[in-house]
C-alpha cells in the first residue's frame, strides 16, 4: 500500500484532533452520528512525568483526555484488546479471520471490534511476515484501517522480538542472540546497543510495542520455556541487563524511533517446571525468595521507567494464596507492581489463548478477572467477541465500573502519546532498508555474539581444532547442523553433517560413530540431555571412539552437567550469528569470552554445582 502525502495529513489531522470527530462505529452507531460524549473521570487521566518535560506531559495529556472524551464505552472497551490477525497484508483475505471474527481481513478485525492494537507472529500457526517492507505496508495499512473508523485512534502494533529462539522478524533483519548469550557475555552496553537496533529497526516497520526483555531470572534449570531468554540465574546480572535494554528500546532516539518496551513475566517465571502455554504452573516460593531472587529485574524495569510489564500466567502462593493466576491477582497486579512498585504504565496479559487460562477458567470470566485484578491490556483472546462482550456485561452489571475502563484506557492511550504514535502512526516503506539489517547493524550484532560463546570444559586440548581438516557435524538439529557445517566449510575446512534428531535411533548413531571414526574432529550439538536420554547415549559413543569430539550445548547450557565430554562449549542458541560465532571459536579464529551467567548442576549429584556461575575458559 502507498499512502499519499494527503492522505497521511488528512489521517493525522483526525487522529490528533481534540474534538469534534466524527465517529463511523462499526457496532451500531450510524456512521453518520457523531459518538456519544461519555463522562470522563479526573482520576483516570492525571498522569505523571515519566521522563517527559513538563511540555510534552501537557501535551500528553492534552490528547488522552480529549480522545478519551470522545470516545463511547464500546470503544473504550475495544481499546483494552490486542487480537491476533492473520494474513500478510491489511487487506488480504483469511480463512481464520473469518472463522475466528466473522470477518476477512485484518483491517476489517480492526474496525468491526474497534480494538486498540495488534501483534505480529512468524509461525505455522500465524504467519503474518515475509520481510521487512512487506510489514511496513502491513503496519501502515492496519493504521489506515484504525484511522478511517472509529474511534480514529492509532494502534499499538506489537510483536514478541526478544533475540534468539523468539525472533519474530528474521533475516534480513538484524538478528541477535538470546538474552543468556548477552547475559554471558557480561557487558550492559551491549545488551543496551542490542535492544537500540531491534527497538529502532521494528519501529521503521511500523511496530510500536515490543514484548521484551525477559525479566525471569532462571533459577530453575529444569525451566521448559525460559532458559536461555533469561539473561541470567541471577537476580543482580538479570536485572542489570534488564535495565539496559529497557533504556535501548524507550530511550534511545526520538519517541517516534523507538519502541515501547514490556518486561515479562512478572512476577516472575524463572522457577517453574511446567509450560504456561499447556498448563498453570505452581511456583512454591515463599515471599522472601520472591524477593530476592525474581523481583529485582521487575524492579530495575520499572526504575528504568519502562512503558509495560507482561502478567505470567503462574501460580505463586506465597504471594496470592487464592486458586488466580497473577494474571487474574489483585495481591500480585495491583498490591505489588501497582501499590508497592509504583507502576502506573500499562499491564498488559500474556496471550489469554495459553493453556493455563484457557483449560482452567471460562473465556468470558478471564478478561474481566483480569482488569479486575489491575490488567490493562487484553492479550490474544481465544474468543474476542465473548471477550469484548463479558467485559461490557461486566460493566453494565457494575461488577466492572466505566471509571475502572477509563483508568485502563488512559494507560494505553498515554503509551500511545508517549511514543509518537498518535503523532507519526505511519512509517515511510522507502525508508526500510536504510533502517533495518544495515551492514553496521549486522556488524555490531555479530561482536555482540562474540563474547557470548561459553567455553565450559577443554580437556586434553581439544580446542581450539586449528589442525583439524575433516570435520563432521552431527546431533541435535536438522539446518543447525546443516548451517554449521556449511559455516566451518567457508571457513577453509572439509566438514559435513549428519543430524540425528531429538532422539536418535540406534542406526543413527552407528551413522555417527562411523563417520566420526573417519573425521579429525566431530562436533555434536544437544539439546536438553535431562529429557532427551538418547541424545546422551549419543554422546557417550562418540566419546568412545577415542577421536576427539566437542559437545556443544545448543539452547541450555545445563546440558554439560549430564555427561563427562573433555570438551564443551554452551552458545544458548541457535541463531546464524550465533553458529557464525562457534564455527570461529571452534576452528581458533576468536576466544571465547563467555561466562556462565547460571549454575550448572551436576546431574548425578542432585545439589551439587558442576560449573559455577561465572566460569568460562579462554584461550
Amino acid at each position: 500500500m502507498t499512502l499519499s502525502r494527503t492522505y497521511v495529513r488528512r489521517s493525522l489531522i483526525s487522529a490528533v484532533a481534540a474534538s469534534g470527530v466524527v465517529a463511523a462505529g462499526c457496532s451500531g452507531t450510524p456512521a453518520s452520528a457523531p459518538a456519544q460524549r461519555q463522562p470522563v473521570h479526573a482520576a483516570a487521566v492525571q498522569a505523571d512525568g515519566d521522563g517527559l518535560s513538563a511540555e510534552q506531559d501537557a501535551a500528553v495529556n492534552s490528547w488522552v483526555r480529549a480522545t478519551l472524551r470522545r470516545m463511547n464505552l464500546e470503544q473504550k472497551v475495544g481499546q483494552l484488546f490486542v487480537p491476533t490477525i492473520w494474513g500478510k497484508g491489511a487487506n488480504e483475505a483469511h480463512p481464520m479471520n473469518k472463522e475466528r471474527y466473522g470477518v476477512d481481513t485484518p483491517a476489517q478485525v480492526i474496525q468491526r471490534y474497534q480494538v486498540g492494537g495488534a501483534i505480529y507472529f512468524n509461525n505455522t500457526g500465524t504467519d503474518n511476515i515475509d520481510n521487512p517492507k512487506q510489514l511496513a505496508e502491513f503496519s501502515n495499512g492496519l493504521q489506515k484501517a484504525a484511522l478511517d473508523s472509529a474511534p480514529h485512534v492509532p494502534l499499538v502494533v506489537a510483536i514478541d522480538q526478544e533475540g534468539g529462539r523468539v525472533t519474530r522478524m528474521e533475516s534480513p533483519a538484524t538478528e541477535f542472540p538470546d538474552a543468556m548469550a548477552i547475559g554471558a557475555g557480561r557487558d550492559a552496553e551491549n545488551a543496551k546497543k542490542a535492544a537500540t537496533i531491534m527497538g529502532h529497526e521494528l519501529r521503521a516497520v511500523g511496530v510500536n510495542q515490543n514484548f521484551a526483555p525477559v525479566g525471569d531470572v532462571n533459577s530453575n534449570f529444569l525451566n521448559p520455556v525460559i532458559g536461555p531468554r533469561s539473561f541470567s540465574g541471577k537476580p543482580d546480572l538479570a536485572a542489570q541487563m534488564v535495565a539496559a535494554q529497557v533504556g535501548g528500546y524507550q530511550d534511545s532516539g526520538k519517541p517516534t524511533d523507538t519502541v515501547s518496551s514490556s518486561v515479562k513475566h512478572f512476577p516472575g517465571h524463572g522457577d517453574a517446571s511446567q509450560d504456561s502455554h499447556h498448563v498453570l504452573p505452581v511456583i512454591d516460593r515463599p515471599a522472601d525468595q520472591w524477593r530476592a531472587i525474581d523481583l529485582p529485574p521487575f524492579k530495575a524495569a520499572v526504575d528504568a521507567g519502562i512503558d509495560s510489564v507482561m502478567t505470567a500466567h503462574i501460580r505463586v502462593p506465597s504471594l496470592d494464596p487464592s486458586v488466580y493466576p497473577a494474571t487474574m491477582s489483585k495481591p500480585i497486579l495491583t498490591g505489588l507492581l501497582r501499590d508497592e512498585l509504583k507502576f502506573d504504565g500499562v499491564v498488559v496479559t500474556d496471550s489469554l489463548s495459553m493453556g493455563a487460562v484457557q483449560e482452567n477458567f471460562p473465556d468470558a470470566e478471564v478478561p474481566v478477572l483480569a482488569i479486575l485484578a489491575g490488567a490493562d491490556q487484553m492479550l490474544m483472546p481465544p474468543n474476542l467477541d465473548v471477550a469484548k462482550t463479558a467485559v461490557l456485561q461486566a460493566i453494565q452489571s457494575g461488577r466492572l465500573t466505566e471509571q475502572r475502563i477509563d483508568e485502563s484506557v488512559t494507560r494505553i492511550l498515554k503509551l500511545k502519546a508517549k511514543r509518537g504514535i498518535n503523532k507519526r502512526p505511519f512509517v515511510d516503506v522507502n525508508q526500510v532498508d536504510k533502517v533495518v539489517g544495515t551492514p553496521d547493524n549486522l556488524k555490531s550484532a555479530q561482536a555482540i555474539t562474540d563474547r557470548g560463546v561459553t567455553a565450559i570444559r577443554n580437556e586434553g586440548g581439544v580446542l581450539p581444532a586449528k589442525d583439524a581438516q575433516k570435520i563432521t557435524v552431527t546431533g541435535w538439529g536438522d539446518t543447525t547442523t546443516a548451517e554449521v557445517a556449511k559455516r566451518i566449510t567457508a571457513h577453509g575446512r572439509t566438514a559435513s553433517a549428519l543430524p540425528t534428531g531429538t532422539d536418535p535411533t540406534d542406526e543413527q548413531i552407528a551413522r555417527a560413530v562411523a563417520a566420526a571414526k573417519e573425521s579429525d574432529l566431530t562436533v555434536v550439538l544437544t539439546n536438553d540431555l535431562n529429557a532427551k536420554p538418547r541424545q546422551r547415549v549419543l554422546v557417550d559413543q562418540l566419546l568412545a571412539t577415542g577421536k576427539k569430539v566437542v559437545a556443544v550445548a545448543a539452547v541450555g547450557p545445563y546440558d554439560a552437567g549430564f555427561t563427562a565430554a573433555p570438551a564443551w562449549l554452551a552458545t544458548y542458541g541457535y541463531r546464524p550469528v550465533v553458529l557464525e560465532t562457534l564455527t570461529k571459536v571452534l576452528l581458533g579464529e576468536v576466544s571465547p569470552q563467555g561466562k556462565l551467567p547460571v549454575d550448572i548442576p551436576d546431574a548425578g549429584q542432585p545439589g551439587t554445582v558442576k560449573y559455577p556461575f561465572d566460569h568460562g575458559l579462554s584461550w
